[in-house]
Formats: structure tokens, sequence, C-alpha cells
């Protein structure tokens, strides 16, 4: 069924979405005005194509495949893919700023968008050949096909390198057998960026093709949180895959790791937008609401909880541009993106909930984003890493042991 447009519905019945971000500490002055261009390209997108729909996408738990080519077109897949394979060829901070802007507007949203230029566009680029990045990048980034990323199996999430997916070398082509679980993207997917065995035990990627015999994508359903995003299995049965679809810049796990870095990333600054929605969302309301004859923003409760939530997202605002400028120089490390990861998404799950305290028992209807964020969020902190796994990945940087082998 397909979604209501603007024209469909009356401006009366239409929330407006008069997001303002919080800036307290003038974080504004450490981009360059491209940078801010690009944010607000990308944010007044959202205020159009997403937030007149998020919630009854979300309440119907629909997937809007008409955003994809959106996507495409206002480049929010691949950003930092080079402009000749179709990407944005921009910097590490302004692809930071793209994810921000959309999931504020929705995490579901945001998924859809960093899995294609993190998880699918980027091994393609940094372990394909030329003719790989030719045929597959450009489609990818202007949104005319769609990408997931296979690595978590229904028996290994936290331990990848435990998978039983596999492919055999018989000759003219490989055979893969195996499956995938939680994937973002993959009902609705075009082509797969899996990873898998091969007969001495080594991971390599390989790119999967819809339509390929003996390859399906189960849809998973009954989801209480990424509602607006669709999710699903990879299933491969005898799935006869061309030898030239085997990604030959990379092996070892270090490849798919090398790919869930670059989509932490994104997600430290797309929580970011998700606590922003929720902050303005609590600070507007606190001024609105009248409870004993004055504003709920008079109380001291209410304006501790506001402080709070503003003073964490002060300083996630500034640890991302940081970890921006380290990634921009090539510098950061996977245990400092996991420091962000971690911080941000913990956070922002933080202010979702004093927000829906702030916002009463309205917080708790789709009249305002809160309780969406919320429950979005509580995937955004298991995903792409589970939340404790990423306290450990910071504890071997420290104590340089191992905890979790």
């Amino acid at each position: 069924m397909a979604s209501p447009t603007l024209d469909q519905k009356s401006a009366k019945s239409m929330k407006q979405d008069l997001f303002d971000h919080p800036d307290f500490y003038a974080v504004d002055g450490l981009l360059t005005e491209e940078h801010k261009l690009i944010r607000s390209s990308i944010r007044d997108f959202v205020k159009r194509q997403i937030s007149p729909y998020i919630e009854d996408w979300a309440q119907r738990a629909y997937f809007p495949y008409e955003i994809v080519k959106k996507f495409g077109d206002i480049g929010a897949f691949g950003p930092t893919v080079p402009t000749e394979y179709g990407g944005g060829g921009l910097d590490y901070i302004s692809y930071g700023l793209i994810m921000q802007e959309v999931e504020r507007g929705d995490s579901g949203m945001r998924s859809t968008a960093s899995v294609q230029g993190s998880l699918v566009m980027y091994p393609i680029y940094k372990f394909g050949n030329e003719e790989q990045r030719k045929k597959y990048l450009p489609k990818l980034g202007s949104g005319e096909w769609l990408g997931c990323f296979g690595l978590t199996e229904p028996d290994h999430g936290s331990n990848p390198g435990g998978m039983v997916t596999n492919f055999k070398d018989m000759g003219d082509h490989y055979l893969l057998n195996g499956a995938k679980m939680w994937i973002s993207n993959s009902p609705k997917a075009d082509v797969a960026v899996v990873w898998a065995k091969n007969e001495e035990g080594r991971i390599h990627g390989l790119i999967v093709e819809r339509g390929m015999p003996g390859f399906s994508t189960p849809e998973t359903h009954g989801k209480w949180s990424l509602r607006a995003s669709t999710t699903g299995e990879l299933v491969f049965d005898n799935v006869k895959v061309p030898k030239e679809n085997l990604l030959p810049g990379k092996s070892g796990l270090g490849a798919p790791m090398m790919c869930l870095d670059s989509a932490r990333y994104g997600i430290a600054w797309g929580a970011i937008g998700a606590a922003m929605d929720c902050y303005d969302s609590a600070r507007r309301y606190s001024l609105e609401r009248i409870q004993f004859g004055k504003p709920i923003g008079s109380f001291q409760l209410i304006q501790k909880k506001l402080a709070e939530m503003l003073t964490e997202i002060t300083k996630a605002q500034l640890l991302n541009w940081r970890l921006g400028t380290l990634m921009n120089e090539g510098k950061a490390t996977t245990a400092q993106i996991s420091l962000a990861k971690r911080n941000n998404v913990e956070i922002a799950l933080e202010i979702a909930r004093e927000a829906r305290q702030i916002h009463g028992g309205m917080g708790i209807t789709g009249e305002y984003p809160i309780m969406r964020h919320m429950a979005n969020l509580e995937s955004v902190l298991t995903y792409e890493g589970t939340h404790d796994i990423h306290l450990l990945i910071l504890g071997k940087e420290i104590t340089g042991i191992q905890a979790f082998v």
C-alpha cells in the first residue's frame, strides 16, 4: 500500500517540524560553510520528506521504498565515496552531519542510508576492483539499487569470526551456503555484500545479486523498533556466485570490521540527531504545558532535566567534531570510534527517556517523536557492536588484554 502524500493529507493534519538544533558551545564555528550548507539541505529534506510521514510509517511498520531514490538524489548514499563512482566526494564531517540530520528524522531512515554507504558502497570501493566499482557504485549512489550487508548470523552476533556461512570453489563459480540474520534493507535489496568463509576458513566478501537461484531474503516481522526500516534475513541455498563477484582487495575478519568502523562513526553522529530532536521537543513542550498555573519549564526538576540533556548533547557534539577531524586525517582508531558510538547512543537513549517524562502521558503517543526515538535507540544501542562489546573494545585498548575471547 502506497504511503500518503502531502497532497492527500490536509495541512491541518500534518504536524509541522519546528526543529531548531542546539549549539550551546558554538560548534558551528568549527564547521565550514560547505558543512553548514550540506546540513541545511539535508535538514530541509527531512522536514519535507520524512517528518510529515514518519509517525504514520512507524505505526504501520511501513518502509517507504520510494525514499531510496530520494536519498540518492540528495547525496545521502556514499558521501565519502569519490564522485567518479557515484558518491559525494565529501569529507567525514559532512558524512556525520548527513547522518545526524537523517537520524533526527528517524533512526530507521538513517539505517537505510548508512548501510548503503558504509556497509555496501564502502567495501565495494575499498576492496573491489575497478570493474566492480563501475558496475555497482553508481547505481547504489543514485538510489537505483538498494544494498545490504551480510555479516551477523543466527548463532554468531558478537562473534562474527565464528560464522558458518561458506563458499566452495566449483571451478567456474563459487557455491555459497548459509544464512545471515538481522540484516537492514535485505527484503528490498538488489545486491548484498556477504561475508563467508572459503574452504580454508578464510573470510572473504562476495557480491550476491537478487535473482541468483537459491538466494532469498525473508522479512523480519513484529519489530517494536526501527519500524519504518525494512529488516530481514539472507538465505543461501547452493547459490552460484560468479568468480568476478569476489571482492579481491582484502580478506580476513579485518575487512568487514573496517566497514563497521565507518558505520559506527555515522551512528555516533546519527544518535545525537535523535537526542537533539528529543531535547528540542521537550524544551518546547515544557514552555507550552501549564500546570499549577505556570509552564512546567519553570519548575526546578524540569530545568534540571533540560540542563543535563543540553550538557550531554554539547559534549557529544564536540566529541563528534574531533572524531571527524581524526577520520579526515586517517588517524581515527577503532577504539576511538567505539567510544563515540557507545557514549553517544547511551546518552541519546537517556535523553529520550528523560524527554518522555517531561512530555508526561503525551510522550507515549505519536503526537510527539519521543517514544519512537526511544524504541529505535534500543536497537541502535545493540547493533553495529553491542553497548557492552564496545566497552570491552575500550578495555582492551586500556589494558592490552582481550576480555571476550
